[in-house]
């Protein structure tokens, strides 16, 4: 029995990927229907300034979820692609009915502090299944995102 995929890595360590991957999509997904929701219900006197970058913010991360879900079917698995898998898997909770830029900032803030934790265990697993793609995906997330979080930080204070 084969033990390796077509592209040359294991099985067993490419599954387990799989299903970290699926976790960090579903969770990337919730932060993405936040940020929009926030676009789209950002009221107050740094409206048109927030409003402009829940927009770039929620653009970034619907780039990540079609990254990530075809980083899954790259190593042969199948990406999650409903909604009640979404709210199940994601470690990132809903955002309901926030129309305070203070608030919906700290939410983001939140997320992408999640988001970083998650991508860090992940680079770690891809390390050890020896699984490039994975692991400068997730560097290349962290990099950003560790900006991002500074950013926001900067903003809130």
């Amino acid at each position: 029995m084969k033990n390796t995929n077509s592209i040359g890595l294991d099985n067993q360590k490419s599954q387990a990927l799989v299903a970290s991957l699926n976790t960090l999509l579903s969770s990337y997904q919730i932060q993405y229907m936040n940020a929009r929701g926030f676009h789209w219900n950002i009221k107050g006197r740094n409206f048109f300034e927030l409003h402009l970058k829940f927009e770039e913010i929620y653009n970034l991360l619907l780039e990540k979820v079609d990254e990530i879900a075809e980083r899954i079917l790259t190593i042969e698995g199948q990406p999650l692609h409903v909604f009640s898998d979404y709210l199940e898997q994601s470690q990132i909770r809903e955002a309901k009915g926030i129309s305070d830029g203070t608030q919906a900032l700290e939410n983001l803030l939140a997320g992408f502090t999640t988001l970083i934790g998650m991508q860090r265990v992940i680079l770690a697993e891809a390390g050890e299944a020896e699984d490039e793609g994975t692991a400068a995906l997730m560097s290349d997330y962290i990099k950003e995102q560790e900006k991002l979080v500074w950013m926001l930080k900067a903003y809130l204070n």
